[in-house]
C-alpha cells in the first residue's frame, strides 16, 4: 500500500503537518541476514530518532527487506515511544549516567553556549531533543542501539527542582539548600 505524504487527511485522519512537525533522524541502518534453506535472506534494520525540539523525544527500531520501508517502520515505532523530558532552559538540570545492556552514556549539564559535545548516536537524540549545551561520553560500547537507549533512559529519569520539591512535600530552597 503507497502512502502519500502530500495527501490531506493522511493516515489516520492527520494531516500532512501533523507528520512534519518532528525533527528525524536515521541513526543507523544495518543489513542483517537470515540463513534459510534456500539460502540466505537479507533484510534491513534503521534505528530512528524522532523529537519535537522542545523536549519531547522518542526512538524506534524498523526491520524491513528495503530501507524506506524499515525507515517508515522505525519512525512510526518512534513516534508510538515518545516521552517529555525535563529541561533548564538549553541544557539538563544536573547530572546523569544512563544505563542501557553494555551501554552507559554520562550526561553533563553545561553553560549557555559550550554547545553540545557528544557523539553520533547520542547527538541525534539531544538534537532531536532540542537540547543545546551538554557533555557527553560514552562509556564501555559504542553499539548505537544500546547507546540511544541508555541516553534516552538517561534523559527519561531527569528531574527539575521543582518536580523533586513537589514529591517530597517540600519548597524549592529547602531542596536546593
Amino acid at each position: 500500500m503507497a502512502f502519500d505524504k502530500d495527501r490531506k487527511g493522511g493516515r489516520n485522519g492527520r494531516n500532512s503537518e501533523d507528520q512534519n512537525e518532528y525533527i528525524e533522524k536515521v541513526v543507523a541502518i544495518n543489513r542483517v541476514s537470515k540463513t534459510v534453506k534456500g539460502g540466505r535472506v537479507m533484510k534491513f534494520s534503521a534505528l530512528v530518532v524522532v523529537g519535537d525540539g522542545k523536549g519531547k523525544i522518542g526512538y524506534g527500531l524498523g526491520k524491513a527487506a528495503e530501507v524506506p520501508e524499515a525507515i517508515r517502520k522505525g519512525l512510526e515505532a518512534a513516534k508510538k515511544n515518545m516521552v517529555q523530558i525535563s529541561m533548564r532552559g538549553t541544557t539538563i538540570p544536573h547530572d546523569i549516567i544512563g544505563r542501557f545492556g553494555a551501554g552507559h552514556v554520562i550526561l553533563r549539564p553545561a553553560a549557555e553556549g559550550t554547545g553540545l559535545i557528544a557523539g553520533g548516536a547520542v547527538r541525534a537524540v539531544l538534537e532531536a531533543a532540542g537540547i543545546k549545551d551538554v557533555r557527553t561520553k560514552c562509556v564501555r560500547t559504542n553499539n548505537p542501539c544500546n547507546v540511544v537507549i541508555a541516553t534516552f533512559e538517561g534523559l527519561k529519569s531527569l528531574r527539575t527542582a521543582e518536580q523533586v520539591a513537589a514529591r517530597r512535600g517540600k519548597t524549592v530552597k529547602e531542596i536546593l539548600g
